[in-house]
């Protein structure tokens, strides 16, 4: 009986990851460089010293029509120098502007609060957000922008890789090329389920259209109600392209202390997701679930559905790699495929049980910082 049913949860596991791939490989017209829209590229840091400035580095090496781009970098009140870091760096250079979030926008907090700040004062037609800890990919900004191909595009994601200088932080990266590569295929069919808002966009004009972060319920993962805003309008087209020129590679957890509680936050935030994020998290559940069981029930035939659906992900992967010019290297994806099993079964318990997050020196807990 075993058998049957690993069979038939594995095989819908594969039908997914087929599904994901058409929606990914979806093309989109593109604009020419000379007729992108003029573009806010919005930073909120807190306590960055360390990060901030390879970060600014990037994105001075930004290439953009030099009158269509600004550059807004906010800080929310850190205590470490990262505000001293950011006036340095900047100075001379008129594209940057520095602020800090001095206007409260209703029940906002924490990061959402410092974008809405950027965002009452940017000058572009297009925001860009990414993060503190991230290193942007010189053509980044361009190629984002250059899918606003016509009015009904309103918002425009990329993919994010992790840092790469050991097994754990490479298993991280296979990790976030396999969440947004879900969320990729998903999107460019219709169904927007997830982003990572360390490299995404969208239109001014319809951010204000759903009212800003202020009109939208506090989470703690603010990109992703943001993107529910814009898909419940229901008019606008929301895509993922596949396209190693927006890549945007992002400081990877130092220790198992800090990626607990970025997963934790995720998962808590996915809490929100509507029918069609819990069908496809609860099928990625039951197919590692079924790994775990598999050794219980050991049989040729399970061993043969146990290793197609390791190869199914790896194959997966090293197709998407390839598309964004990345090598994955087979040690990461082994370490992957051993704390994706663990993290997967756990997670949804983690965060139906425990709702109180640590991010960024905060505390989260029911919905509000404490």
């Amino acid at each position: 009986m075993f058998e049957v049913i690993f069979l038939i949860v594995i095989s819908a596991y594969f039908i997914q990851t087929v599904i994901f791939t058409i929606g990914m490989k979806k093309k989109y017209p593109r604009l020419p460089e000379d007729e992108l829209l003029p573009a806010t590229v919005v930073v909120a840091a807190r306590n960055e010293e360390g990060n901030i400035l390879n970060c600014l580095i990037s994105l001075d090496n930004l290439i953009y029509p030099e009158s269509k781009l600004e550059i807004i970098i906010v800080d929310d009140y850190s205590d470490d120098a990262t505000n001293s870091i950011v006036s340095k760096f900047i100075a001379g250079k008129p594209k940057f502007k520095l602020i800090r979030p001095e206007k409260q926008f209703g029940e906002v907090k924490g990061k959402a609060n410092a974008l809405a700040n950027a965002i009452e004062i940017s000058q572009g037609e297009i925001i860009l957000t990414t993060d503190a800890d991230c290193v942007v990919s010189p053509t980044w900004a361009k190629t984002l922008a250059s899918y606003y191909y016509d009015e009904s595009v309103a918002m425009v994601s990329g993919f994010t890789n992790q840092t790469n200088s050991r097994v754990f932080e490479g298993m991280q990266s296979v990790d976030s090329v396999f969440l947004l590569s879900a969320a990729a295929g998903t999107m460019n069919l219709g169904y927007p389920i997830s982003c990572i808002g360390n490299n995404m966009s969208y239109r001014k004009s319809v951010y204000y259209e759903v009212g800003g972060y202020a009109a939208i319920p506090f989470s703690v993962t603010e990109d992703f109600m943001l993107l529910k805003a814009f898909d419940k309008l229901n008019k606008y087209k929301i895509i993922y392209p596949l396209d190693a020129g927006g890549l945007v590679t992002s400081q990877a957890c130092v220790d198992l202390k800090m990626l607990y509680r970025q997963r934790k936050r995720w998962g808590i935030g996915g809490l929100d997701a509507d029918f069609r994020g819990f069908a496809v998290m609860a099928n990625g559940w039951l197919a590692n679930l079924g790994l775990v069981l598999a050794p219980f029930f050991f049989s040729t035939d399970v061993l043969v559905i146990w290793f197609f659906k390791i190869f199914t992900d790896y194959f997966f992967l090293q197709n998407v790699h390839k598309s964004l010019k990345l090598k994955m290297k087979f040690k990461d994806f082994v370490a992957f495929q051993i704390y994706y099993v663990i993290y997967v079964i756990v997670l949804p318990f983690v965060a139906v049980f425990s709702k109180k997050v640590i991010w960024k020196e905060r505390e989260f807990g029911k919905g509000r910082s404490e």
